[in-house]
C-alpha cells in the first residue's frame, strides 16, 4: 500500500478556498492508497462562537464537501480520512470521516475534547469503530485522542491495521514524540495529518508523522510548510503482534488486572 497526508493551513471559514487548496494538494498524491488530511481542514478550527461553528457545518448526508472529496475518491481510486465539522440534530460534532470511491464508508466522532472544543462540540458518541476496506483495517482518532492509550489498544484490539489521525495540534513536540510509541505499543501503522500556520491565537506544529510497528518514523513533514507526505508500506507488518517469540502484545495482556481501567 501507499499512504500518506496532507499538511496545509485552512483560512478559518473560508471553505471554498479551503477545497480549492486541497484539491491541488490532493492531486499531487499520484498513486496513494490512503490519504488522510488534517482535523476540521474544511472549515478551519478556532472559531469565534459556536454560531460561526454552527453556520460552518455539514451533516455527512448533505454535503457538499464530501460528495467532492468522494468524486476524487472515484476519479483516482483511493481512500481519504479527513476532518469534518459535523452537524447532526442540534448537536455539533468533531468528525473524522472515511471516504471512498463509493461515498462516505464510515466516521468517527472525537471523544477527548481539547480546551474551547467542549463549548462548541458534543464528545464523540459512536464509539471507536474499526473500517474494512479490503486491503487494510483503519481506526480513526482526532487530535487530543493521543493522549489517552486505551482508546489506540481498543483499535488494535478490533483489528485495525492503520490508525488514521487527523489533527491540529498545539503543544510543541509532544504528540510526535508519542505516535511512534503507540504504533509500537499496538503493532500498527500511525498516519497523523497535522496543519500548519496560525489561526487567532493558536499555532499549529506540523510534523505530520507516519510510523510504523516498529516505532520507526517512515516520514516525517517540517514544522511550517504545506506537503504531501507518501510512504510504501507492508500492511502485514501490523498484522503480526509479535514483540519477541515468545511475546504478543495483546495475547500477553492481563485484563482480569485492569479493572481499575473501568472505574469512574
Amino acid at each position: 500500500m501507499r499512504i500518506g497526508y496532507v499538511q496545509f493551513a485552512p483560512l478559518l471559514a473560508d471553505r471554498h478556498r479551503n477545497l480549492r487548496v486541497l484539491e491541488g494538494l490532493i492531486g499531487e498524491a499520484k498513486g496513494a492508497d490512503l490519504l488522510v488530511l488534517p482535523e476540521l481542514c474544511h472549515t478551519g478550527y478556532r472559531f469565534e462562537s459556536r454560531q460561526q461553528a454552527w453556520e460552518l457545518s455539514e451533516t455527512t448526508e448533505n454535503s457538499s464537501y464530501l460528495n467532492r472529496l468522494q468524486v476524487i475518491c472515484a476519479e483516482c481510486q483511493f481512500h481519504i480520512v479527513t476532518g469534518f465539522n459535523e452537524r447532526s440534530g442540534e448537536r455539533l460534532y468533531n468528525t473524522a470521516v472515511l471516504i471512498g470511491p463509493s461515498g462516505v464508508v464510515g466516521k468517527y466522532r472525537k471523544m477527548h475534547l481539547f480546551m474551547d472544543e467542549k463549548d462548541i462540540f458534543e464528545p464523540g458518541d459512536l464509539g471507536l469503530p474499526v473500517f474494512d476496506i479490503g486491503t487494510c483495517r483503519i481506526g480513526m482518532l482526532i487530535c487530543f485522542d493521543w493522549m489517552f492509550p486505551e482508546v489506540w489498544r481498543i483499535l488494535a484490539l478490533k483489528g485495525a491495521d492503520i490508525i488514521c489521525h487527523p489533527a491540529n495540534l498545539v503543544i510543541p513536540g509532544l504528540c510526535q514524540k508519542a505516535i511512534p510509541v503507540h504504533a509500537v505499543c499496538n503493532r500498527v501503522f500511525v498516519i497523523t495529518a497535522n496543519r500548519i500556520g496560525t489561526e487567532r491565537d493558536l499555532t499549529f506544529t506540523g510534523l505530520s508523522t507516519i510510523a510504523d510497528p516498529g516505532s520507526n518514523i517512515l516520514l516525517m513533514a517540517s514544522p511550517e510548510k504545506e506537503e504531501v507526505g507518501l510512504v510504501d508500506i507492508d500492511i502485514s507488518l501490523a498484522r503480526n503482534k509479535n514483540a519477541t517469540p515468545r511475546n504478543n502484545v495483546l495475547n500477553d495482556r492481563r485484563p482480569s488486572e485492569y479493572h481499575r481501567l473501568l472505574e469512574e
